[in-house]
């Protein structure tokens, strides 16, 4: 009978212990959650910050700022550009291309041969996961429709685009790229 209530009280130790610890690891990944969106609205605003900054440099070059003391220190990334896609509320911004943050589990990711914005007759080519996880900024991609805008600031202007057509492909890994130009 003793071993009996050995073994229960072991089993309920345990019991115990393992929903412990499983209650730490989710607590854990949640606060590494928060602190991601705390990191990204940080990085957005310094973008805006800077973005702001570069515009009233072109409107007024003899301006210069020489207060390096109240310069913000640079948040986990250092976004070129930023993305907009109102009808599915993302903002997400854009990391230079051999930045090590520009990858899928991080952010939207510029594809290697893509052009930049401000390259005449060139493509951007955006990557992003759109499945449930975390990083799938391209969540809710398949609500755009025809006619659909999509901007991207990047180096002081904003660059529009219309969705003027939409085709599926299959799931390999692999996409053509067309152009009509």
């Amino acid at each position: 009978m003793q071993t009996k209530r050995k073994n229960k009280k072991s089993l309920i130790i345990l019991g115990s212990f393992l929903v412990l610890a499983g209650l730490t690891i989710f607590g854990y990944k949640y606060y590494e959650y928060v602190s991601e969106l705390e990191s990204e609205d940080i990085a957005i605003e310094e973008f805006y910050k800077e973005e702001s900054e570069l515009v009233e440099e072109e409107s007024d070059i003899s301006q210069q700022v020489s207060d390096e003391s109240s310069k913000v220190e640079s948040p986990k990334y250092d976004y070129i550009a930023m993305l907009t896609i109102p009808k599915i509320n993302l903002q997400k911004g854009l990391v230079d291309k051999n930045s090590k943050y520009n990858n899928i589990r991080y952010n939207v990711m510029i594809h290697e041969l893509s052009n930049m914005p401000d390259e005449a007759k060139g493509n951007v080519i955006l990557i992003a996961h759109s499945g449930s996880a975390s990083y799938s900024f391209f969540r809710n991609l398949y609500k755009l429709k025809l006619s659909d805008l999509i901007t991207i600031n990047y180096k002081g202007k904003t660059y529009k685009y219309k969705i003027v057509d939409i085709y599926d492909i299959e799931k390999t890994g692999k996409a053509s790229i067309k152009r009509n130009h």
